[in-house]
């Protein structure tokens, strides 16, 4: 089994997450560049490269990794940029900014 260091905001992003009812799977531990998670929220499924702070440097095999994925991932460095993507793929922010 592969180990990989996690960053020191994940577990706050990851309960974040939760406290806003989404479901999240750990897959830090799968390795080869593959996203730290991923949530489900609202019918529809995020994969999240969770960085902390303002490094958003990427190992050589999440930049492998990213480039040859062919769906939706993103990086986010804070609780408050998870929440805000949540927020934002959501019909409730489309109708709001609609209005």
């Amino acid at each position: 089994m592969v180990f990989k260091k996690v960053d020191n905001n994940q577990t706050q992003v990851v309960k974040a997450l939760r406290d806003l009812g989404a479901t999240v799977q750990h897959l830090h531990g799968v390795g080869k560049g593959c996203p730290d998670i991923v949530v489900g929220f609202k019918g529809k499924n995020l994969l999240l490269e969770i960085k902390d702070g303002d490094k958003k440097v990427l190992t050589p095999d999440q930049v492998n990794w990213h480039k040859l994925w062919k769906g939706q991932v993103n990086i986010v460095t804070s609780v408050d940029e998870a929440k805000l993507l949540l927020w934002k793929l959501t019909d409730d922010y489309r109708s709001e900014r609609s209005n």
